[in-house]
């Protein structure tokens, strides 16, 4: 599945296969799960977040989509616009990611006082 960028003001209330909806405004991103569950997939974009960046060959988004919260639980990166499917984790490397995540937040909001 090749996934293109589609930039807006407000996140649409359906969104479409294959795009990556990008808000900079709002500092979002969405699109839905690449394993076809339809599930909508929020992420934030920002320096402890999400990053996007526009290439020609598509968008990448990083770090990658994990989605534990979903049945799918899927986990998946958007590399040049393309699925790039990752391991499943096992719940304990899905607590250990939390952690990183928060660590790193933690890090960076710190740096800035």
């Amino acid at each position: 599945m090749r996934i293109r960028l589609q930039r807006v003001h407000y996140m649409p209330k359906e969104l479409e296969p294959g795009v990556l909806y990008v808000s900079e405004e709002f500092g979002a991103a969405a699109h839905l799960c690449a394993c076809g569950c339809g599930s909508k997939i929020r992420t934030p974009l920002g320096p402890t977040e999400w990053a996007v960046e526009e290439t020609t060959s598509g968008p990448t988004l990083t770090p990658s989509v994990g989605n534990w919260q979903q049945a799918c639980e899927s986990h998946y990166w958007i590399y040049e616009g393309e699925i790039r499917w990752a391991d499943k984790w096992t719940p304990a490397q899905i607590a250990a990611g939390r952690r990183r995540e928060e660590q790193r937040r933690r890090t960076y909001y710190d740096a800035l006082d």
